[in-house]
């Protein structure tokens, strides 16, 4: 008699979608990240493609050979559970330590992208995310301070003008004020920073 054992599929991952819905507000064309990226640390153009191709790309400050040869130069960390996108403090910063957090920590440029943000969110959350992080990048490459102290969040000239760069983007590519509400609902700041957060980046809080 043949023994006819049943066969598992092996679990799927709870942060992998069976299958994905047609985004109201897709990231243009060239960009794509690459959601099946394992943990770990990647070349951050590996992980979102085509970003060096897009147009705002080409309308970060400075020299465009030097800034494409910084993005080379960047990795991306993709990290287990849940989160955000973040660039890489050289230490983690007073104020997130005290509200008990460490962030990954790099001397390098480093930005650091929770896998369940990489594989559930849309691909236009991903791009207005990448864009605004790598500016950070190149701030920091500038020698300004992306963590000034007793300087709230939305208040920081690094931010608003990260945000702002962004949502110019999200504006050339027909994104209504509706998206971008919430694609900038911060959730660890308050009611009045958040309406100022919009009021900075000329959002309205209609």
């Amino acid at each position: 008699m043949t023994d006819r054992r049943q066969v598992r599929r092996p679990p799927r991952r709870s942060d992998t979608p069976a299958r994905r819905a047609r985004e109201t507000y897709p990231a243009p064309r060239p960009f794509r990240p690459h959601r099946e990226t394992p943990p770990g640390r990647h070349a951050l153009l590996d992980v979102f493609q085509g970003l060096e191709a897009t147009v705002p790309f080409g309308k970060y400050p400075g020299d465009d050979r030097r800034i494409l040869r910084i993005a080379r130069h960047t990795s991306a960390t993709v990290t287990d559970g849940p989160g955000w996108m973040y660039v890489a403090p050289r230490r983690t910063p007073a104020e997130v330590r005290r509200a008990g957090f460490r962030m990954v920590e790099s001397q390098a440029d480093e930005i650091v992208v929770a896998r369940s943000h990489l594989v559930k969110s849309s691909t236009m959350d991903l791009y207005l995310d990448i864009l605004h992080e790598f500016l950070h990048i190149l701030q920091r490459h500038q020698g300004r301070e992306l963590w000034p102290a007793r300087l709230p969040y939305v208040d920081r000239p690094t931010e608003v003008e990260a945000y702002s760069f962004s949502i110019a983007e999200a504006r050339r590519l027909g994104v209504p004020d509706s998206y971008l509400r919430k694609y900038l609902h911060v959730t660890w700041v308050t009611r009045s920073e958040s309406l100022r957060l919009l009021r900075n980046v000329g959002v309205s809080a209609k």
